[in-house]
């Protein structure tokens, strides 16, 4: 069975056949449920467990669905309501359990955080910090910035360190972030370069704490430097076991090389989804929750949008829920903040569709776009294409709207279960012909199974982010023998 082999597309073709002769069956909508679940279809996922309810109310496993998809889409009133139920059902499952007293925290958590907000201009973590009388110990041996600033020595010792799982000083750490602070904020929301005749970019999409491919990357494409400059499109952290790892490397290798290094805003590069998938957790692990918070302040300042020769826009999500929107509303978007639910913001979260015209997202927030929506823009505002990313890929990247839109993911086998490949792009100034570079994931023997899991376990515990994917959703095949 499709679900059974992670094959989810396939799982989702076929429940969506079954239902059409029985569109009755609970189990099927749940099923599918789950499987959008996996491809990060949250509001489809929403909608199938609310029908799998709507036709069976006794229906435990639907309300553990729905609640896993609120949890996804940050609805978290609504995901507690659906666990109590659940737990009141199973007080013995331990899983459903622990979902509801993690979901219960943030839920008083927001309340909290709703009670005691201020009007008031909130101080930033580097007011706070004093760095220079921090003290490297003398049994650490790692890199460290030379007379305070990264230098190329300095980021191929890092790599390698972080290749052997070791932790960056936190001095060096905050040195970093306060550094790179300062030069994002001193760029646009809208970054525009021009590539010469012969000059190139590498253009990465999403790469999700998967450390050691992205440093396969650099092995297949080479280091970062003036000459074969790199931009990152967005969604670095979350998800992989080594967001910290990741960010620091690309936030190294921007402040090496500010003008050839690249580096846009992806909707994980947001408060709420580093709560709900792992990065607040790993930095609170790895270091403190002071050093999130400094994490949370850099976020805000990476630029949402990048264009090439004045022809390629790219960004991480895609083009916005209403026509009109040009190059110059880009530029003038006040990005310091977390992006709102709607409006230009929305380009970190939209999503390509083969239909014309728009509609709600899969996902349950923003909206889906089609072709004559991509046709209009690009005319508009005298462009040949976008490039995006954001969503996975069988083969990692996308072609399509006629070769207008194009897709770029750089997370091979996403999640350790996906079997996607990853991509990454090369622009060439001469004529900006998209060449579409594939590889697979690395297969790292770094840790045993077992600690890799105790990893994951203690990540989920200091942050809900990994509660919903760290246990198994199972398959269900009867009413008799389901498991929440």
């Amino acid at each position: 069975m499709s679900l059974a082999e992670k094959d989810y597309d396939n799982a989702i073709k076929y429940y969506s056949e079954a239902l059409e002769l029985n569109p009755d069956n609970a189990i099927y909508y749940s099923n599918r449920s789950l499987a959008y679940l996996r491809t990060e279809c949250y509001g489809y996922a929403l909608a199938d467990a609310t029908r799998a309810l709507e036709i069976d109310k006794n229906y435990v496993k639907g309300y553990y669905r729905r609640a896993t998809s609120n949890m996804a889409l940050g609805k978290f009133k609504a995901a507690l309501k659906d666990y109590e139920t659940v737990v009141r059902v199973r007080p013995n499952d331990k899983d459903a359990k622990m979902k509801y007293q993690e979901c219960n925290k943030i839920v008083k958590q927001k309340a909290f955080e709703r009670a005691i907000a201020s009007d008031e201009l909130k101080k930033s973590v580097v007011d706070s910090l004093d760095i220079e009388n921090m003290m490297i110990e003398d049994d650490y041996t790692g890199p460290k910035l030379e007379d305070g600033k990264v230098t190329l020595k300095f980021m191929k010792e890092l790599m390698a360190w972080f290749k052997d799982q070791k932790k960056l000083h936190r001095k060096c750490a905050y040195q970093i972030l306060v550094q790179v602070k300062e030069v994002l904020s001193k760029l646009p929301s809208l970054v525009e370069i021009t590539l010469k005749e012969a000059e190139k970019i590498t253009i990465c999409g999403d790469t999700h704490g998967q450390y050691y491919d992205l440093l396969n990357i650099f092995e297949l494409n080479g280091l970062p430097s003036p000459t074969n400059p790199y931009l990152f499109n967005g969604d670095f952290v979350d998800r992989g076991s080594f967001s910290v790892e990741v960010i620091f490397t690309l936030f190294g290798f921007k402040l090496l090389y500010p003008d050839s290094f690249h580096l846009l805003r992806g909707n994980h590069e947001t408060d709420n989804m580093n709560q709900m998938y792992g990065f607040e957790g790993e930095v609170k692990a790895k270091y403190t929750a002071q050093m999130f918070q400094l994490f949370s302040e850099v976020f805000q300042w990476l630029p949402l949008a990048q264009c090439i020769n004045s022809k390629v826009l790219v960004m991480h999500g895609g083009l916005f829920s209403e026509d009109g929107v040009t190059l110059d509303d880009i530029r003038k978007i006040d990005r310091n903040r977390q992006p709102p639910d709607s409006g230009t913001c929305s380009c970190l979260r939209d999503e390509a569709r083969f239909q014309n015209g728009r509609s709600i997202s899969k996902r349950g927030v923003s909206c889906q776009f089609g072709p004559d929506v991509t046709e209009r823009f690009l005319s508009e505002n005298k462009l040949q294409y976008i490039v995006r990313s954001h969503e996975v890929k069988s083969e990692g990247y996308e072609v399509t709207h006629s070769g207008k839109c194009i897709t770029v993911f750089s997370a091979p086998n996403y999640c350790d279960q996906m079997g996607n490949k990853g991509a990454y792009i090369h622009l060439r100034g001469s004529d900006l012909k998209p060449e579409f570079h594939q590889f697979s994931a690395v297969v790292s023997t770094v840790l045993p199974v077992h600690l890799l899991m105790l990893v994951h376990l203690c990540l989920a515990l200091m942050s809900p982010s990994l509660l919903f994917q760290s246990v198994p959703l199972s398959l269900d095949t009867s009413h008799s023998n389901c498991q929440p």
